[in-house]
């Protein structure tokens, strides 16, 4: 299975399927989307899974019946796969070019692309414990894309295992790939009911035996400025640069605390796009807190800076709208411990160390544990994500593989 796994997996990353920040009226965000949406339905027919299909707003879902006997198959609930099909907006994902380094001896990996951009192993240790394996990255030009293609190609050769191996008794599993995740709208079309799965996995971490069981509370917020632009010859007393009251905006954002000086459960102000000129700037930040009162804290705190500028500049008009974007998923998973528990034994009985973990960011399965399907994170092996020095260990991806296999075993042993 290791060759058709890795097979898959460069085949996908190839597929442009970068999603789009900015709104937009259709769904996906971007129609390339569903390339590899279509390709995936077919794939799946393939492995004999015929019901498998793609929705009008690109999302594929597919059934693999269970093969245990229909008094059983009662007994075993329905266990669902997820991975996103889109990739970050933050950096270029056409014309990936795959790079494999195999028989890997511990040195910094220097990307023939672009010979400026290196992967050390100071800034990625994780990389020593691959020496003698093989390394998936780009060529430096692109993003790799196994934010989230790792995932899906994992899902895939889970199943194809399962398909080759009857002798392997699983209960009914359903798969869905979901399209517009790097941009917060993976689930937004997203219909539980007709999933029918009971529990669900995201297959969309990082480090091999992590199990993502929390995730920030998050919001957005954006400043739009109105300032007045009038010929730079002639604006004195009348001009009223939108642009100097961002910077000013930044500069008071930069004093609380920002992902660049955050880690482990801190939350943050991120800054992350501003665009306009004169007259009218857009300014969009993120607000991540992994509690409650901390996130109410921190939109507190952009409301109190929005007040103190508009008194600095009573001329102009600033306006800030803050939307909640999802919910830490812990609050809901702890309603039934064995989904996370059962992910843990799985990684055990792949020879890894289980390790939970809160992701500093989130997933589908954020939004979905709130509407009703109780979703976690499972590793996918990938390190820098939505970055030019992303990289893979084809051995992790094995291990997500096993992950996936052990997983559906667990839910029979305990379900008969």
């Amino acid at each position: 299975m290791r060759a058709k796994l890795v097979e898959r997996f460069l085949r996908y990353v190839q597929i442009d399927t970068q999603s789009q920040e900015e709104v937009s009226d259709s769904y996906p965000s971007t129609a390339k989307q569903k390339d590899l949406a279509r390709l995936l339905v077919s794939e799946l027919q393939e492995l004999g899974l015929a019901d498998a299909s793609m929705d009008e707003f690109g999302i594929v879902m597919a059934t693999l019946p269970g093969n245990l006997s229909p008094a059983e198959n009662k007994r075993v609930p329905v266990i669902g796969f997820i991975a996103h099909l889109d990739t970050s907006p933050e950096v270029s994902g056409a014309n990936v070019k795959p790079q494999i380094f195999t028989n890997y001896a511990g040195q910094d990996l220097v990307l023939p692309g672009d010979p400026s951009v290196i992967i050390s192993t100071a800034e990625n240790p994780e990389l020593l414990q691959h020496r003698g394996g093989e390394i998936i990255t780009s060529d430096g030009t692109t993003l790799l894309g196994a934010d989230d293609k790792a995932g899906i190609a994992e899902i895939m050769t889970m199943l194809d295992y399962l398909r080759q191996h009857p002798e392997v008794k699983h209960g009914t599993i359903r798969i869905a790939f979901t399209p517009d995740e790097e941009v917060g709208a993976g689930t937004l079309h997203f219909d539980v009911q007709k999933f029918g799965a009971k529990y669900a996995y995201t297959v969309d971490g990082e480090n091999p035996g992590e199990i993502e069981n929390e995730t920030f509370n998050a919001s957005s917020a954006t400043f739009t400025i109105h300032g007045v632009n009038v010929h730079p010859g002639y604006a004195k007393n009348k001009m009223v640069n939108a642009i100097k009251i961002a910077a000013e905006i930044i500069k008071l954002v930069g004093k609380e605390p920002n992902p660049e000086n955050t880690e482990k459960k801190e939350g943050y102000l991120h800054v992350h796009t501003i665009e306009g000129g004169v007259e009218k700037v857009i300014l969009r930040l993120l607000i991540r807190d992994f509690t409650e009162e901390g996130i109410q804290l921190r939109s507190q705190k952009l409301q109190q800076i929005r007040d103190k500028i508009a008194a600095q500049f009573p001329k102009a008009q600033i306006e800030l709208e803050i939307k909640e974007s999802y919910k830490n998923m812990l609050v809901k998973l702890q309603e039934c411990p064995q989904v996370i528990e059962y992910a843990l034994e799985a990684v055990r009985r792949a020879g890894l160390e289980p390790i939970t973990k809160a992701i500093r960011g989130g997933t589908d399965g954020a939004k979905l544990c709130f509407m009703g399907l109780l979703t976690p994170n499972i590793f996918a092996g990938g390190h820098n994500f939505h970055s030019k020095r992303e990289w893979i260990a084809i051995r992790d991806m094995e291990l997500a593989v096993q992950t996936l296999i052990n997983l559906v075993q667990i839910w029979i042993e305990n379900s008969i």
